[in-house]
């Protein structure tokens, strides 16, 4: 028996990135079928949420999610660029976000043709992983679609012509993470029950186990 579970990510997520590779090498490896929910970053979808808290919070994520890497073993650096266009000083969202909007749709293109987890995890490595500088220039984004079986040509077409649908199904990926009682990335949603965090991926994958998860 194959079990289904969603994995809400975004590409601006540092905990995402660093939860991704362990995801996709689970569904590759085990008998579970994870479908890639792409949501917008919350510093685009909500940033009055981002800034009501503690002014600490974006230095402490910055920290942790170094540690994290450090600790898991996975490279990690602050994208360069951000994939959001924001004033670190003042915190300030660009009201245009060409990069992350492109990123997004084409990841959402991606998904349609159930390739979203390899997709996600290729490009969130060029983004995340420190190796490459700008790599939304040159070739990166085009050879990472191409590890991940798909053409960037074609995605970035689609993501053009037909935005306002794909936008319609990032925002219904939102809607469905709340319904199933969380906000944040990454969370694993199995049966109804969100695993929110990089750092619940042994439980999300025990409580598979719990289901009949076996390795394929």
């Amino acid at each position: 028996m194959t079990l289904s579970a969603d994995l809400f990510f975004s590409f601006r997520s540092p905990y995402s990135y660093l939860a991704i590779g362990r995801y996709r090498a689970l569904a590759e490896q085990y008998t579970v079928d994870i479908a890639l929910r792409v949501v917008w970053p919350i510093a685009v979808r909500d940033p009055d949420l981002l800034f009501t808290g503690n002014p600490a919070a974006a230095m402490y994520i910055l920290r942790d999610s170094m540690r994290c890497g450090e600790f898991l073993g996975i490279p990690i650096r602050w994208p360069q660029p951000d994939p959001v266009a924001q004033n670190l000083a003042t915190r300030e969202i660009a009201k245009d976000q060409p990069l992350i909007e492109r990123v997004c749709r084409i990841g959402q293109a991606a998904a349609r043709r159930g390739k979203g987890m390899a997709f996600a995890d290729e490009v969130s490595r060029i983004i995340f992983s420190g190796e490459v500088d700008g790599w939304h220039e040159g070739d990166h984004l085009a050879r990472a679609a191409e590890r991940a079986g798909l053409d960037l040509a074609e995605l970035d077409a689609e993501a053009v012509s037909d935005a306002d649908a794909i936008d319609a199904e990032i925002a219904a990926n939102q809607d469905a993470l709340e319904a199933a009682g969380h906000w944040g990335v990454p969370t694993c949603v199995f049966e109804g029950e969100p695993f929110f965090g990089q750092d619940r991926f042994e439980m999300a994958k025990w409580r598979m186990e719990q289901k009949g998860l076996t390795k394929r």
